[in-house]
């Protein structure tokens, strides 16, 4: 009879632990961010972003994850002059965050429907800010690692273009 207490026990606590972990991976962590007028983006040839009019802005952040940044907006210009970003890699979002379909931005950006551009480069070091652009004006932004980012993390010498990275 013990026995099968403990057992009934364990499962119970797994299966909360469990639920908990899901929980908070999916939910629990992100925020959802204010709405916004503007999306800076880096014009071609330049270092520092300059913002852009945006409008119907939805962002989720979290601060446990530099690669957890998503939103979708609609830019009230089309993007002329901007930094096109060479290899972007939409990351999905939580299925509660409907705007942002990865899969749908990554065959859109293949097919050359949508372009990318840098909107910041090592926002966190060793991760850049990219949006993919529509010719309708939709926009989805999201984080993704770079060279430098990598190689820092993976314990890597730098390429030498990378800035060096942040004291830890």
């Amino acid at each position: 009879m013990i026995g099968r207490l403990v057992i009934v026990a364990l499962l119970l606590a797994t299966v909360l632990a469990g639920g908990a972990m899901y929980y908070l991976q999916v939910y629990g962590y992100y925020d959802r961010l204010p709405a916004q007028n503007s999306f800076a983006i880096t014009p071609e040839g330049a270092i520092q972003p300059v913002p852009v009019a945006v409008h119907d802005f939805q962002g989720i952040d979290s601060g446990s994850s530099p690669i957890r940044y998503r939103a979708c907006f609609t830019l009230a210009d089309a993007p002329e002059g901007f930094t096109p970003y060479p290899a972007p890699t939409p990351l999905t979002a939580p299925h509660w965050f409907g705007c942002f379909d990865a899969a749908a931005i990554g065959a859109a950006l293949e097919g050359g429907e949508a372009r990318a551009y840098l909107a910041q480069a090592n926002f966190t070091y060793g991760f850049d800010r990219v949006v993919a652009v529509f010719p309708d004006g939709r926009a989805y932004a999201w984080q993704q690692i770079n060279a430098c980012g990598e190689a820092h993390f993976d314990g890597n010498p730098l390429p030498p273009h990378c800035p060096p990275p942040p004291s830890s």
